[in-house]
């Protein structure tokens, strides 16, 4: 169903094109290269399964949750203020 100046099936499209974008980005975030044997954060020794698992990791897993959790958190984070405080 297509409202609008929109043909039928414009909108699956879009929902298409949006997830498609997501996961470009999401392969583009990824690392590669060569792993470190070692975590860059802690130094504890990676082990050799994730290092081949994941192509040109740096964290152990324990380190990359930890960091994972505060970009998280990050972008709980509203910078623009609430719409109330736009309003005023």
């Amino acid at each position: 169903m297509a409202g609008g100046w929109s043909r039928d099936g414009a909108e699956h499209e879009q929902m298409d094109a949006t997830v498609n974008d997501a996961l470009e980005r999401a392969r583009r975030s990824l690392p590669t290269g060569v792993s470190a044997e070692l975590c860059d954060e802690c130094g504890k020794p990676i082990p050799e399964a994730r290092r081949l698992a994941v192509p040109g990791i740096q964290h152990c897993v324990s380190c990359q949750t930890e960091l994972e959790q505060e970009a998280k958190a990050a972008e709980l984070f509203n910078r623009r203020g609430s719409k109330d405080s736009q309003l005023r």
